[in-house]
């Protein structure tokens, strides 16, 4: 069946608009290209578009004026302002954007282990507005928040979860309750995840797994195109994942024995020590980052470092490929970032050896921003969602 008229309107004007969001500006005659559309049609969506305050003229094509076919369309930046919030176990870094991503202002706030609960709390909630205040936001559209620990996939609650903070759960409840905003929280290495695919090292792929690895490791599983969480929240969390090479087994209670007791920040600093090698983490940093750092420098210990290294970490990526064929693992997090593409090849060849299913490895393209960008297209996404939805 057609769709009616008012139908076929809403999701060309929706194309129209996530074209303009990803390409940029673009005249009347790219938007034709783009989208196939009728020259009439397509000035009649850019007319009904400027008219609701979505989009503007933004300048002209060419070196000289040329009229109305050299107009470039683009998004209104400022009708919506956006945040994303990266909440670590001690600190909470925050950065506001406009609609189209530009960043606005950004922040970050060390917090203490010693800090109590609604010390954070308050410190972590000012810390948003006063930077909201500095890009000249009067009013949020969407928070997205990326935290540590497991989302219920049926509520999107951060669930309460052992080793995490308190602070964290208490944090997306006063933020939800404090703003207007729409907020919205997810595992921080999903989030990366998503940044990852959308802007990063696994651009347009479909499937692959992210392997995050700072003072602790998890995983992200994107498969055909969408973030797995798992019946109860759970997916990836390959700390627990018995393997072999440890002393003992996971359990209920601790990941102990589990991949973490391999590629944990404390078992890599360790397995650095028994190659003579050590290093100073910096503020805020895992010092497992530190030592993988240094080994680059460090001759033959540094190498044989980086080798043991690698045979651990392509323990796990060998059981993830065995049961999810990803065709690409990521290294991210701290350590991940630290070792680069050295790291990463040395993981990849060990793999090889240990796997008949073709996998590639990559080390992140976003670094320590991968979270806070994860966080602030779901952000974006909610706030497109509502303006880009069609009238009710």
């Amino acid at each position: 069946m057609a769709a009616s008229p008012s139908t076929a309107r809403a999701i060309n004007d929706r194309l129209a608009l996530e074209l303009l969001q990803e390409e940029g500006p673009l005249t009347a005659g790219q938007l034709k290209t783009l989208t196939g559309l009728s020259r009439p049609t397509v000035a009649d969506l850019v007319e009904r578009l400027q008219g609701s305050g979505l989009v503007t003229i933004v300048g002209e094509t060419g070196g000289r004026r040329r009229g109305p076919n050299a107009r470039l369309y683009g998004l209104v930046a400022d009708r919506a302002h956006l945040a994303a919030l990266d909440v670590r176990t001690q600190s909470v870094a925050v950065v506001v954007s406009d609609l189209l991503g530009a960043t606005l202002a950004e922040a970050v706030l060390p917090i203490g282990g010693d800090t109590g609960i609604e010390s954070a709390v308050e410190g972590a909630a000012a810390l948003l507005e006063r930077t909201a205040r500095e890009a000249g936001a009067v009013r949020l559209h969407s928070v997205g928040i990326g935290a540590p620990g497991l989302i219920d996939p049926v509520t999107g609650e951060l669930r309460e979860t052992s080793g995490v903070p308190a602070w964290h759960r208490r944090l997306v409840a006063a933020l939800q309750e404090r703003l207007s905003a729409t907020v919205l929280v997810e595992n921080e290495t999903n989030l990366a995840a998503v940044a990852e695919q959308r802007v990063g090292a696994t651009r347009g792929q479909g499937t692959f797994v992210l392997l995050w690895l700072g003072l602790g490791v998890g995983a992200a599983l994107v498969l055909d195109g969408k973030v797995r969480r798992g019946a109860s929240g759970g997916a990836g969390e390959i700390g627990f994942l018995p393997v072999p090479g440890t002393s003992g087994l996971p359990s209920a209670t601790g990941c102990d024995g589990g991949f973490h007791s391999l590629a944990g920040s404390a078992a890599i600093c360790e397995l650095a020590e028994s190659h003579g090698l050590f290093a100073e983490a910096g503020p805020q940093e895992p010092p497992a980052a530190a030592v993988v750092r240094a080994a680059f420098g460090a001759g033959r210990a540094g190498e044989a470092f980086l080798d043991a290294l690698a045979a651990r970490l392509a323990v796990g990526a060998a059981a993830i490929s065995a049961v999810l064929d990803p065709g690409r693992v990521v290294l991210a997090g701290e350590v991940g970032q630290a070792g680069g593409t050295a790291l990463a090849s040395r993981v990849e060849a060990r793999l090889a050896e240990m796997s008949p299913l073709r996998t590639e490895v990559v080390a992140t393209s976003l670094g320590g921003a991968a979270v806070l960008r994860g966080a602030l297209l779901t952000a974006r996404d909610a706030a497109q969602n509502d303006l880009f939805a069609p009238p009710a």
